[in-house]
């Protein structure tokens, strides 16, 4: 680590838990955005600032933040477990593989901005799953209920011991 990031060798710690970010890479992420996150309200203004923006043209902003996030997101798809590495391999067959690195950069961006703000490392994301289905049998009220909602008119009688 270079002599003027010694005082921030725990932020550099810090982003260097991000899948895909490295030393060399937290280093130069803290040398573009610095420490003191104050002039960026949220991490939308932050990644705005770097010229990345959702669903669109990356704009005019830092090059070199630009460049070293999307070497980031390339080093996070190589990865074979976690929500970046996923991300990545995921949107290249809507996007193309250089737009997707722009939007794991993003992501990544947004992810330093979280961890030096609340000076806590990175923590992978929960899977997102499916709704569970209820593990119980329903009820016989239950679906008599769903059968009035689609517009059928029920009525239950007790099965005749003969008929079981």
């Amino acid at each position: 680590m270079g002599r003027r990031l010694t005082p921030f060798a725990e932020e550099v710690a810090l982003l260097d838990t991000i899948p895909g970010v490295g030393l060399r890479t937290a280093e130069e992420l803290l040398a573009e955005i610095g420490v003191d996150l104050g002039q960026f309200p949220s991490a939308a203004h932050l990644a705005s600032w770097a010229g990345k923006r959702k669903g669109g043209k990356t704009r005019k902003g830092s090059r070199w933040l630009r460049a070293c996030l999307v070497v980031a997101a390339q080093g996070a798809g190589h990865t074979k477990v976690g929500a970046l590495g996923t991300r990545f391999r995921t949107l290249p067959a809507r996007r193309g593989k250089k737009r997707a690195a722009v939007a794991v950069g993003r992501t990544i961006l947004e992810c330093a901005y979280s961890i030096l703000s609340r000076h806590e490392p990175y923590h992978e994301p929960l899977p997102q799953h499916a709704p569970r289905r209820p593990t119980h049998a329903p009820t016989p009220e239950h679906l008599v209920a769903l059968l009035h909602a689609l517009g059928f008119e029920v009525t239950l009688q007790p099965r005749s011991p003969a008929a079981a």
